[in-house]
């Protein structure tokens, strides 16, 4: 992307109560000596927890078990019977039920005790906050050669999209002072999700870390004001929801509570240019049941409730569709519903970083891509950070071109559901074959294999975003 992080690129059933925590009248069922009696002493680090709970569950049900194994609710979901937990018992996962809990916490920091990473995994992108200042005025849309590629700058033309479209930004927050973005953000619309509930305090969702939430928010919204840069839609509005850290990981609570925020304000389209911790693929079984499934139904309960979720292909140069299995996938991506992005460079062949799969992509953007031995080049994507404009390339990057896509659409379309917007968004996108050779090192050996026929294949999906063609064609 930068998916916020690593260059490495980085799962559906019911969930099942833990009876046999509950029943004591059956010795078959009996409760082990160790779990019968909690005395719920901190016996260990206070750790937070998704728990999935029967579809139905009360709030009432759902906070007393979490109360009687120990923990203590932090917030829970009952429109997907999903709840945030914190505890400092060390049972607490074994009284829940292993299948119903889980700490990605826990799991993240065992793994970067181990190998400690870099924050951002993109080429071409700082990985730490500028502080906000002055924004040089320069008209810099010439340097913009992704929206010419997608036809946005002829798009404009027509329309820019409409303020009753809301684009909700997850990622690492906006900053609410860049000339290019004020116009855009919506305050009241924001909220940050760093401990798996919502918090609409403006510090709550203010970028602190990384520049990457402020950079994807202008590929989609900036202003046309003749100054800086212009995004794909800058007539809609956007909204910072804040579900990276400071480390820049995206724990699955984190993103459970950005889309259960994003359903609950009524927002269009959610930009989701990351993927869900502690793993790049996660699967529908032991530990990984539950950031899967919790995943599964914030998706699928956003879905319902008119919100379409765009998200990375992610980055790794990994092909998707013939490396997992159908229990497996990169979440949120490859989730049912979701429409998933790979990335491009000018001259519209896939970047050598960009994930694929046949199945799995839906259509790709502009991502950049960059030579050989440059840190820094004119084929990354320019966009805004706090304090000016910089340069960055990733399917991170190519995300919100198709989110802003998505917003146009939905500004010319606004009774569409979000699978009418994909209708849309796949259909009037422009076809780009197989490549003949990819062959980027110039080995005699390709670099990957594209699989599929022009109109749909492993690397491009559908195709290329149009912006011109969402606000043209009915």
């Amino acid at each position: 992307m930068p998916l916020p992080r690593r260059a490495k690129a980085a799962a559906v059933g019911a969930a099942v109560l833990a009876s046999a925590l509950l029943v004591t009248g059956n010795p078959a069922q009996a409760v082990p000596d160790d779990l019968a009696v909690p005395t719920c002493s901190e016996d260990g680090p206070t750790l937070r927890y998704l728990v999935l709970f029967e579809p139905g569950t009360s709030e009432p049900a759902a906070t007393g078990e979490i109360t009687g194994a120990c923990g203590r609710t932090v917030v829970y979901y009952p429109q997907i019977a999903v709840a945030v937990a914190t505890s400092g018992y060390q049972r607490f996962t074994a009284r829940m039920g292993r299948d119903r809990a889980f700490s990605a916490g826990r799991a993240v920091r065992a793994r970067t005790e181990a190998t400690p990473r870099p924050w951002s995994d993109e080429t071409g992108s700082t990985s730490e906050l500028v502080t906000s200042g002055p924004v040089a005025p320069a008209d810099r849309t010439g340097e913009q050669w992704d929206m010419a590629l997608i036809h946005a700058d002829d798009a404009h033309r027509i329309d820019e999209g409409s303020r009753d479209v809301v684009v909700g930004v997850l990622d690492s927050g906006i900053d609410p002072n860049h000339p290019d973005l004020r116009a855009a953000l919506d305050p009241a619309l924001s909220a940050g999700c760093l401990t798996g509930r919502p918090d609409p305090d403006r510090a709550a969702w203010e970028p602190t870390a990384s520049p990457h939430g402020t950079h994807v928010a202008g590929t989609i919204a900036a202003a046309d004001d003749g100054h800086g840069v212009t995004g794909v839609a800058p007539g809609v509005r956007i909204a910072s929801v804040k579900v990276v850290d400071d480390d820049g990981f995206i724990l699955p609570e984190y993103a459970v509570c950005g889309l259960m925020w994003a359903a609950a304000k009524g927002m269009t389209v959610t930009n989701n240019s990351y993927f869900v911790d502690p793993w790049l693929v996660t699967c529908n079984r032991n530990d990984e049941h539950v950031v899967y499934e919790a995943m599964r139904r914030a998706v699928d309960y956003a879905t319902g409730h008119g919100v379409l979720t765009v998200a990375a292909a992610t980055n790794g140069s990994v092909d998707l569709g013939s490396e997992l299995d159908g229990n497996c996938r990169v979440l949120p991506a490859a989730l049912r519903g979701v429409v998933a992005v790979s990335a491009v460079g000018p001259s519209k062949l896939k970047a050598s970083y960009s994930a694929y799969g046949l199945g799995v992509v839906d259509v790709t953007a502009p991502g950049g891509e960059v030579a050989t031995g440059r840190r820094k080049t004119e084929s990354c994507v320019l966009s805004t950070v706090p304090g000016g404009y910089e340069r960055s390339c990733g399917t991170s990057m190519a995300t919100p071109h198709a989110t802003g896509v998505v917003a146009l659409l939905a500004s010319e379309h606004p009774k569409a559901s979000p699978q009418q917007l994909t209708r849309l968004l796949t259909t009037q996108a422009e076809p780009i074959p197989c490549p003949d050779d990819y062959d980027l090192s110039g080995s005699g050996a390709q670099d990957a294999y594209c699989s599929g026929y022009a109109p749909y294949n492993s690397f491009h999906g559908h195709g290329l975003v149009d912006a011109l063609a969402a606000v043209t064609q009915q």
